[in-house]
């Protein structure tokens, strides 16, 4: 059911129950708008923190900044969180503000269309409902659509094969002879609390990462009590956190120097000396480091936190391939080189079709453009947030608003802020409609491009931060201070409104 509209609240769906989504709807309500409703194509919320739920799965963001700074959350447990307990505390957020009242779970939108005359969105259920909605919000994510490699024969394997984003828990690995295609942040996680159980582990790498140190430790009761107790000693600690990951990002812009005094060239060379320390300690054999040496800039990919990759690809039962796979059988991974088997289950560690926002809901704008159309160069939007020819309508997550040194919170943290704005504007003013201009739009991706082109990203190692044809399309080019300086106000010059 359409939540009733009164003649200042606009009637706003929210598409997607994760951070986006779930902060999105707290926001809203703090500032007294309650004209929303949420829907979650799952059967729970969490998003990312619901699918991804393989052994081992944990954030490589210190728990006390990847938690919203409105609801802060005292007793983390240790500084990288856990699955179960992110999941757990983005269901406390649900409960403490009655959210689940105002969510539809197992409710997927197949279809969201713009009418002119109306001016106001009409979302299709996979059920075949028709729902009317003023404005729509997406929260959908950059990681949701988990990526099957091409691989020959991989249809024709006999035994298990799944994702890593959809975990076959009914399946029991242990005794078992598994292979692993890809290394990169989830294998990091889920491979080392395998390996201690199945028969035999062969990971299939293509391309070595780039690992640092993990600093992770458990927080006393003493400093829980600190944290709930002490006024500001979260906020320093947190605050600590967002300073140490911010300085990440001058590793990003090789040969450029900021205000004279940092240059971009030595930060990247001070962080891949750290990790190449870490990978020398923990690997003696020179045959097995020279297969785990990265050849390319620390940063144009993701870099990985873990301290027990290295020895688990030591341990006797584990080997680490590094031949390009060929063509997969009935039950052996062959390569260039030989066969690996006979094997009992495929694991795929190969991460998410990351360039493809919002594909799973065909989307019409308005004179019935199709937003697939509208993005056949690649998906663009101003700041991240807004798509020309798609009136009332928001993305968090959105293209160019991911990070390579920071969290992914503290983005979506400023585009809700953003687009509450750009609603109690609405309100204020009672508009129908609110556009961006398409100049505005293309003005803010040629300088964004521009500035990425001198980044770390666009030196021309493959990762899911660019697309086939070398584009830049997933991370924002600078600090995060720089997007939060940008999403601070909208400057409504940069809209149509009606």
């Amino acid at each position: 059911m359409t939540p009733r509209h009164d003649s200042d609240s606009p009637r706003i769906a929210i598409i997607g129950a994760g951070f986006s989504g779930i902060g999105m709807a707290m926001r809203l309500q703090a500032a007294g708008i309650n004209s929303f409703e949420i829907f979650e194509a799952s059967s729970e919320v969490g998003g990312t923190w619901f699918h991804n739920s393989y052994p081992g799965a944990a954030c490589d963001i210190a728990s006390h900044l990847y938690s919203f700074s409105f609801r802060r959350k005292h007793d983390w447990t240790k500084t990288y969180a856990g699955h179960e307990e992110i999941l757990e505390y983005l269901k406390t957020c649900m409960r403490e503000q009655d959210l689940y009242a105002k969510t539809r779970l197992n409710t997927a939108i197949e279809k969201a269309a713009y009418d002119d005359d109306t001016r106001s969105w009409t979302l299709t259920t996979a059920a075949g409902e028709h729902l009317e909605y003023d404005v729509v919000i997406f929260g959908c994510g950059q990681l949701n659509e988990p990526q099957r490699p091409s691989i020959p024969g991989l249809d024709e394997f006999q035994g298990e094969v799944f994702h890593s984003a959809r975990w076959n828990h009914d399946y029991d690995l242990a005794g078992k002879r598994v292979a692993v295609i890809g290394n990169g942040a989830s294998s990091a996680q889920f491979v080392p609390e395998i390996a201690k159980s199945v028969a035999s582990l062969a990971v299939f790498q293509r391309t070595p990462s780039w690992i640092v140190p993990r600093r992770d430790y458990s927080y006393s009761e003493t400093q829980k009590r600190r944290f709930r107790k002490i006024p500001g000693v979260e906020s320093l600690h947190r605050l600590g956190i967002f300073w140490f990951n911010e300085s990440g990002f001058f590793a990003f812009r090789p040969g450029q120097k900021w205000w004279g005094l940092i240059q971009g060239s030595d930060k990247a060379k001070e962080w891949a000396d750290v990790a190449l320390r870490h990978l020398e300690r923990q690997v003696a054999d020179p045959e097995l480091r020279a297969k785990l040496t990265p050849h390319y800039g620390i940063g144009c990919k993701r870099v990985l936190l873990s301290n027990d990759w290295y020895p688990t690809l030591q341990r006797d039962n584990t080997e680490l391939v590094t031949d390009r796979i060929t063509k997969i059988t009935a039950d052996t991974i062959e390569t260039e080189a030989g066969a690996t088997g006979p094997l009992d289950a495929i694991i795929l560690g190969t991460g998410f079709d990351s360039t493809k926002f919002m594909s799973s809901v065909k989307i019409t704008g308005s004179a019935g453009v199709d937003l697939a159309s509208a993005w056949a160069d690649g998906p663009q939007a101003h700041l991240g947030i807004t798509v020309a020819g798609f009136p009332n309508l928001f993305m968090l997550y959105g293209p160019n608003t991911n990070l390579g040194h920071g969290t992914i919170i503290f983005m979506i943290e400023c585009q809700i802020r953003y687009i509450r704005t750009c609603i109690k504007h609405m309100r204020k003013a009672r508009l129908k409609t609110l556009a961006v201009d398409p100049r505005a739009q293309s003005d803010f991706n040629r300088q964004l491009q521009d500035d990425l082109s001198k980044s770390v990203w666009a030196s021309g190692c493959a990762s899911w931060y660019v697309t086939a044809d070398g584009k830049v399309q997933n991370n924002w080019s600078g600090f995060m201070l720089g997007y939060w300086k940008r999403t601070l106000r909208p400057d409504f010059d940069d809209f149509v409104a009606s």
